[in-house]
């Protein structure tokens, strides 16, 4: 186990956002999964209690602990695209998969999980500063899922 993994909270399916997120995603794997040992509050002996999983190479763990805790907005993954057909790609998997659209590239998938579909011409025009990163705000303010081609000319002026 690495020494430091992202532990997120399912209320009974880490297994299949594990499967969708290893098969949406590069560089994405679905790992151990591990089985309780015995009964537990919501759950019972051999139900899948954990999943060991990565997302874009990043480590975590799927914790199948019932409906005590929701996913909010104050944890998401961000993940940097570099044209509009991969924009597409991964906002329309996740919103077709019984998620649901926000603002400004955010999207939840169907577990609560928010994700932001990031085009690196946004950030970079963001990094930029001054009236470049201004219109490329005001442009993206006006969006859910992101539109490069605004974006790209936004920044032009």
């Amino acid at each position: 186990m690495n020494k430091n993994t992202i532990c997120l909270w399912y209320v009974n399916d880490a297994e299949g956002a594990a499967r969708f997120y290893s098969q949406t995603f590069p560089d994405s794997t679905v790992g151990a999964v591990h089985r309780a040992p015995g009964d537990f509050p919501g759950g019972h002996a051999g139900d899948v209690l954990t999943v060991e999983f990565t997302v874009c190479g990043i480590p975590c763990l799927g914790l199948n602990g019932g409906d005590v805790f929701k996913h909010s907005e104050a944890f998401s993954f961000q993940i940097a695209t570099d044209s509009q057909a991969e924009t597409d790609r991964y906002w329309n998997a996740i919103v077709d998969n019984g998620g649901t659209e926000s603002e400004c590239g955010w999207c939840k998938d169907k577990w609560g999980l928010s994700w932001q579909i990031t085009p690196r011409v946004l950030t970079e025009a963001m990094a930029s500063g001054g009236d470049v990163a201004k219109r490329a705000f005001g442009a993206m303010m006006k969006m859910r899922k992101i539109d490069v081609a605004a974006i790209e000319a936004a920044v032009r002026g």
